[in-house]
Formats: C-alpha cells, structure tokens, sequence
C-alpha cells in the first residue's frame, strides 16, 4: 500500500496508553504531525477529512497554508494531526488486533494529548471538513477554555440519517470484501462527494468512479476505512452533554465563537445542517456565524475552492476593531 506522505520533519509521538468510549485502552498511543510556522506564534489547528493525512501544508489545503497565505506560517504556527484510526502514522487497525469502535470525540481527546504533548495550550482557531469539521468541533467542547474560534466546515453536529445510510452501506460492502468492498466503497461516496452539475460535466463515469475505488485500495488501508466511517455515524456532540444546545453552552461560557461554513449543492452534509448547528450555537448564546461556499463541486469544495476558504479563513483570524482597542488598553 502506497501512504501519502506524513510529516516531513518529525517522527510521530508516542503518547502512551489511550482509553476510547468504548472502554478499550490501547496501550500505545502514536500520532503523527505535522506544524509549520513559529511554534511560539499563536497556534492553529486544522483537521482532516476521512481519508487525508496530517500534511495538510503539503497536500489537501497546500494553497491555504505558508508564507503569505491565508494560514500564514510566517505569523502563526499551524498543526495538522493524523487522525486516531487512520493509517498514516497513528494508530489504528493495522496496528492493533480487535480494533474497537471509535468516534469523533476520541479522535478529538486524542488530538488533544497530542497538543499537550507539543505544548501547545491554546488554538486561535481550530477548522476542518466533514469528518475533519465533526472532529474540529469536539476538539472545541472538549475544552472550550483552550479554544478561539472553532470552524466545521461542510460537517453537521449530529450525524444525519440520509448520511448514515450512505456509511451504513459502505460499511456492508468492506464486510463482504475488504479490499473490493473498499473500491465499491469510495465509488459509492464518491456519488456523494461531487454535485450533479459536476457529474454531468464527466464523461465515462463508469470508469471514472473505478479508477478512483482502485486508486484509494492503494493507498489505504481497509480497516482504516471502516473504523473511521463507523465513527462518523456515531457523530452527535450532544451526546452525553445534555443535548445540542447545552453542549454549546459550554463555548458560550468561554466566549469560544463558532463559523459554520456549508456548500451550495452539498448532498451529504449539507446547508441545512450546517446552519443547524449554528441555530444551536446562537440559542445557546454562542457568537456563531455561517458562511456558505458558492460552487458546482458538491461536498468536495473544501478542497477545491481557494479563494472562497480563503477568505473566509483570514475573515476568522482578522481581530475585531474592539478586540484591537482592548488589547491596545
């Protein structure tokens, strides 16, 4: 199996025993990382998607991170985390036997003995999309006091049911086969991942969709695959808080602001959930905003559309004019 790359300056931590929800501790937490930047500059955080890895600054948001960029690594130090579960370079299935189910929150706890490790106490801003946006926000309410602004982008606060079913099927296909299952798999979410406009623009679709099943069985592990998609229907952040919007309370407490950016033309965490989770926010009195990106690419605009995150990531670090008076006091 051919991994993209990992980080190309450090070797992954070794964080020790990790206990997940379902109450199985592996004993040797791994993480691999990657940061860039001035690691004494304000620190940001983004968050994978399902099958991406921790060099973000080298591959899937390239165009959004370096010097003079919207993530500028001349003036703040941006970390990238490889997921729990995955399998580049943190621990997951091909590491350990019987590997036990896993959500977003422990992904998130994970992150965060990560970033304790690299001494890193407090992000300005913390953004993903989809399964990177689930993981951004329980990053966030697992320490609200640690977070600024935390952005989930194309990603719901609780796992919808059309989604679900999408997972569920996928999961069915890796059970009968795993790496078959694995290239029906992603041909399957692939359905979900683009627009119908952008579809229609695709000649071939038949072999379009094979090359991309055959091109993720060889670069991805299988047991990966269905570890982290069983995690994304296990996505509620209400779950065990008191419900959705006591679970935000929790930001508001600590002025932690939310920007829930959706897609136009999103089929699988759409608009409508997105602002759903910012109509959670703002009744639990969180200063919670929504953006949306404007494209014919469907989910997958996160990963396209530049100039658009981009402006709406320097909007998000920009400081306020009363921010600037205060700190000018």
């Amino acid at each position: 199996m051919t991994l993209l790359p990992l980080s190309p300056r450090e070797p992954p931590l070794r964080l020790g025993p990790f206990r997940t929800e379902a109450g199985v501790t592996l004993p040797d937490l791994r993480v691999a990382y990657r940061r860039d930047g001035p690691a004494s500059s304000s620190a940001v955080l983004v968050v994978h998607a399902l099958t991406g890895s921790a060099d973000a600054a080298g591959d899937w948001w390239a165009p959004l991170i370096g010097a003079g960029r919207a993530l500028d690594t001349d003036a703040r130090h941006v970390v990238c985390l490889n997921l729990l579960g995955s399998c580049y370079g943190t621990t997951g299935p091909a590491d350990v036997d019987d590997f036990p189910p896993i959500t977003p929150r422990d992904m998130a706890r994970a992150q965060w003995a990560a970033l304790d490790a690299l001494g890193i106490e407090r992000l300005e801003l913390v953004a993903g999309g989809s399964l990177g946006g689930m993981v951004a926000l329980e990053v966030a309410l697992e320490r609200p006091s640690a977070v600024a602004t935390v952005m989930p982008i194309a990603a719901p606060a609780v796992i919808g049911n059309l989604a679900a079913g999408w997972n569920h099927i996928q999961l069915e296909m890796l059970a009968l086969d795993r790496q078959r299952g694995l290239e029906l798999a992603r041909q399957l979410a692939m359905t979900t991942y683009r627009s119908e406009v952008d579809f229609d623009t695709r000649r071939g679709i038949a072999s379009y969709l094979e090359h991309q099943g055959v091109k993720l069985r060889h670069r991805f592990d299988s047991g990966s695959y269905a570890a982290l998609v069983g995690a994304m229907n296990a996505h509620d952040a209400g779950r065990d808080r008191g419900g959705l919007v006591a679970a935000f309370r929790a930001l508001a407490a600590q002025d932690t602001s939310v920007i829930g950016v959706g897609i136009e033309g999103d089929i699988l965490y759409g608009p409508r959930q997105v602002r759903a989770l910012v109509d959670a926010a703002r009744a639990a009195g969180v200063g919670a905003s929504y953006r949306e990106i404007r494209s014919d690419k469907g989910h997958d605009a996160f990963l396209v559309e530049w100039d658009q995150l981009a402006a709406i990531i320097e909007a998000a670090l920009e400081p306020s004019a009363e921010e600037v008076v205060a700190a000018s006091a």
